[in-house]
């Protein structure tokens, strides 16, 4: 990929001049190991038993931390029947989504400085501890708190994963190694409702956690064996970029670190309670919200300082982000993706469930068609950027896909039998994500400095998860603003909370009423989705330029 110089554009081009080797250089080439192509000499690519070993542990927790999500949401009922707590059950899952997107930045940034070994064990081993104690939690509260800490475990391992993937190999093996990792995230997301269900069905819940320690063990187990001390860096100094003048400590951005773990939260909780236990117009959400939009200002201006007085300190977001156009197109893309990629596996399996009257593990089954063509758009995706078809016509046709699908998705027939287009517009709407989200994911490291490579990542992800809060919470007030009017004049009640737990208990005749009054909503709902994606579209166009970017 060949950046325009005069767009600011920081790429990774090689100039085909072959320069002499060093001795350690040839030692290193005898040995093996990969010298990389863009001209610097200071990361070291691991070949043979090693690679796989790391790529193994990497795959494992990216597996994890995202499997995390969905098997708990197929199992909510039986821990609220267990522990109690019905009105209190969503923060299960928003309280680990808070803890993992809150975290994603700092720790990318932390391995800069710290290094990328330590801060993934860290990450494993927070993950492992909070997973044992979500296990043994004995009330809804004890339960949230744990999954917060886990949570930031996981934002911990996929921070450090998706820097792994694109420090492992070298610029022109990216999209292969990205489409190929992106199916262990697909799977998880694939097998979590079903497993989940299977487990809520069969036995305890609390082997929904147990079972994540022996599999996690393992990749702590690799990390610590595999991974070299100093990775990517080598251990030598001639693989340091870095001065070595100041402390690690002396580098941290401490005051940008804490404004932008608080802004984080005060979005992602206010959006999390926006129409649900809160209204709009609520004390509490106005002042989250608007908290949020002053310390973002705030980290705006403290990030630009940082970056220009360009001392020891390094920004955790660099300002040279926000003023680079093609990286701004990129995070907007996936703040407008990380709707329509998230939120669709919680609506989906729930009009499964509550207007079509499945249980929810047919409704994890019948999500298959659309989380077994997640891995199979990035495939595609990839495939296509390797043929040097330009980025920004591959995102544009992910784009419309998605428009496509959740466009005809949010017109169903407000009927009680599943209409068989269903599986075919998920398979449509599947493509156009997974497509999008790996492209983005592989144009980060082309489109920023090198050395800005784990905070880019970092910042890319934790966009991500921040759109699909934002867009959950959007989706689920237009919902509940149809709904409480119906249902205040079918049942006497507007709690959208309760109709889950409310609905067998109506006469066959009422509960087909509510149903159908559910299936309008669940339409206007993904009509939300349909927006977002649509975003997307002026996003990509932002980096638009004369000679487009390619691969």
């Amino acid at each position: 990929m060949e950046p325009e110089s005069n767009e600011g554009l920081h790429g990774h081009a090689f100039d085909g001049i072959s320069e002499p080797k060093s001795e350690v250089e040839q030692e290193e080439l005898d040995l093996g190991i990969e010298q990389p192509k863009d001209g610097d000499r200071d990361i070291v690519y691991i070949q043979g038993p090693k690679f796989w070993l790391i790529s193994a542990a990497v795959a494992i927790m990216m597996f994890m931390v995202n499997f995390e999500v969905p098997v708990v949401v197929t199992a909510l009922v039986s821990i609220t029947n267990d522990l109690g707590g019905f009105n209190n059950v969503s923060w299960v899952v928003s309280a680990y989504l808070l803890g993992y997107v809150a975290v994603i930045v700092i720790f990318a940034k932390f391995s800069d400085i710290f290094g990328r070994k330590p801060i993934f064990l860290l990450s494993i081993l927070i993950f492992i501890i909070f997973s044992a104690a979500c296990s043994a939690s004995q009330t809804i509260v004890q339960l949230a708190v744990f999954r917060a800490l886990q949570g930031v475990g996981g934002g911990g391992c996929w921070s450090l994963a998706t820097i792994f993937v694109i420090e492992l190999v070298p610029p022109e093996k990216y999209t292969k190694y990205i489409s190929n990792i992106s199916i262990v995230n697909a799977l998880a997301l694939l097998l979590g409702p079903i497993v989940g269900g299977a487990i809520a069905s069969g036995t305890s819940w609390r082997w929904i956690f147990i079972i994540n320690v022996p599999i996690c063990v393992p990749a702590f187990i690799i990390a610590i064996v595999a991974i070299p001390n100093g990775f990517p860096y080598g251990d030598r100094p001639k693989y340091r970029r870095e001065a070595v003048t100041s402390s690690p400590l002396g580098r941290i951005d401490i005051l940008g670190t804490v404004l932008i773990l608080l802004a984080t939260l005060a979005l992602t909780s206010g959006f999390e309670e926006a129409d649900k236990d809160f209204p709009w117009r609520s004390g509490y959400v106005i002042s989250l919200l608007t908290i949020s939009g002053l310390l973002w200002i705030a980290l705006v201006f403290w990030e630009r300082h940082v970056t220009r007085a360009n001392g020891a300190r390094e920004p955790i977001l660099p300002w040279r982000f926000l003023t680079n156009r093609h990286m701004m197109g990129v995070l907007l893309n996936l703040l407008f993706l990380g709707g329509p990629t998230i939120v669709s596996m919680f609506i989906i399996p729930q009009r499964f469930e509550l207007v079509y009257n499945t249980s929810g593990l047919e409704a994890g089954v019948r999500l298959i068609p659309y989380t077994a063509l997640l891995p199979i758009g990035s495939i595609i995706g990839s495939i296509l950027a390797g043929k040097h078809i330009p980025l920004v016509y591959l995102l544009l046709f992910g784009s419309i896909l998605q428009v496509i699908a959740f466009a005809v998705l949010g017109t169903l027939p407000s009927i009680l039998t599943i209409p068989p287009r269903i599986y075919g517009l998920e398979v449509v709407a599947g493509l156009g994500c997974g497509s999008n989200f790996a492209l983005l994911f592989t144009m980060i490291p082309f489109v920023i400095e090198r050395f800005d490579n784990a905070t880019g990542m970092g910042t890319g992800s934790q966009i991500r998860m921040m759109g699909s809060s934002i867009v959950l919470a959007i989706a689920t007030s237009v919902s509940n603003t149809f709904l409480r009017p119906q249902l205040q004049a079918l049942l006497g009640i507007s709690d959208t909370n309760a109709i889950s737990t409310l609905l067998p208990t109506l006469s066959p005749e009422l509960q087909d009423q509510v149903r159908l009054v559910l299936a309008e909503s669940y339409n206007r709902e993904v009509l939300v989705l349909c927006v977002s994606a649509a975003l997307q579209v002026p996003a990509s166009l932002m980096m638009w330029r004369k000679t487009q970017l390619t691969i």
